[in-house]
């Protein structure tokens, strides 16, 4: 029987409209993109993959923003460590180790881009390009776009804390703010640009910046997936109704190198690394899972066993998949006379 602390902590995802089902999948998301994310480095130092950009620690937070938005009618703008989010919003793990092997079936790019550079029509991910915070803006054009349209949609925008101090978000939320633009700007700090950390970068809260730009800036922790799913609930709310934007700050923590080009440790220390890993929030919300009487270890087996074979799945199709034929190379990038350039 569950302790009346338990039972109250039990209520917390109901009153926020998400169902018991929608709280498990919220769970089975996150594991599923760590799992993924821990694939995709083993693949790297096997030789088997270039290059691969690890979010890990950052799942509970992505899920759960993901799962707080409009699949059918929302836009979406996510940067490069956003596996948690993009999965949440329809990628599938196919999709994701055809971007990994670089392979012609890449819903992407047809593997001409690096992983991490997310883009699907249909799923209505608008398009990432490597020169970090150029996305900033162009949330702010699909926006307007949706405004003058008048469409109940919002452009959701993630980047990292690096990316906050670049020109395009500056201008991105100034022009959002002036027209009072359904977009949620999102900054996913993870306490490290590269190799420069927080404190080398800015002196203020990214989330007060809001302020000058004439719109609300919060604050929220990134291992608490119940809290951050209700504070883009709510921007979400807002954005709809016509109150304008928000900026999100998610205060999260880097726990992998920047990329496995990187090494970490010339920057920080093991014991840093360390202290924040014992912080991991998806440990936390399975046992609150389990304290609702949702979840249990047999049920997580199950689910380990699941994505085990999945991961397993997709990594043998896209290992097999072909190349991008060379006479396609030019598609897409100059004009074909059918139309079709």
């Amino acid at each position: 029987m569950m302790h009346t602390g338990s039972v109250q902590r039990a209520l917390r995802h109901t009153e926020l409209g998400l169902t018991d089902e929608r709280a498990v999948d919220m769970y089975k998301m996150m594991m599923l993109a760590r799992r993924f994310d821990e694939r995709g480095q083993l693949l790297q130092r096997a030789g088997k993959v270039n290059f691969h950009i690890s979010g890990i620690t950052q799942e509970p937070s992505q899920v759960a923003m993901g799962f707080a938005m409009d699949r059918e009618r929302d836009w979406f703008l996510p940067y490069y460590r956003d596996y948690g989010f993009v999965l949440s919003i329809g990628m599938t793990v196919k999709d994701l180790m055809l971007s990994l092997y670089a392979k012609g079936e890449d819903p992407n790019s047809a593997g001409r881009q690096m992983p991490g550079h997310f883009g699907s029509k249909r799923l209505r991910i608008v398009t990432g390009s490597s020169p970090v915070t150029t996305q900033v803006p162009h949330a702010a054009g699909f926006a307007l776009a949706a405004k003058m349209r008048k469409e109940p949609s919002v452009a959701i925008v993630t980047f990292g804390d690096g990316s906050s101090n670049q020109g395009d978000f500056h201008e991105g939320c100034n022009f959002a703010g002036v027209h009072q633009l359904p977009v949620i700007f999102v900054c996913e700090n993870n306490q490290y640009a590269i190799s420069m950390s927080l404190e080398k970068q800015t002196r203020g809260r990214i989330c007060d910046r809001a302020l000058g730009y004439g719109f609300p800036g919060v604050r929220v922790d990134g291992n608490d997936p119940l809290e951050v799913y209700r504070v883009f609930k709510e921007a979400r709310e807002r954005a709809v109704s016509g109150e304008g934007p928000t900026l999100i700050e998610i205060m999260t923590y880097r726990v992998t190198a920047h990329s496995t080009s990187d090494n970490d440790m010339a920057y920080r220390t093991k014991e840093e690394v360390d202290e924040q890993k014992a912080k991991d929030g998806m440990p936390v919300y399975k046992q609150y899972l389990v304290d609702a009487g949702l979840w249990s270890e047999e049920k997580e087996a199950t689910l380990q066993a699941e994505i085990r074979a999945t991961i397993d799945e997709a990594n043998d199709y896209a290992e097999k998949a072909p190349f991008q034929p060379v006479e396609d190379a030019f598609r897409y990038v100059y004009a074909e006379e059918n139309g079709e350039g």
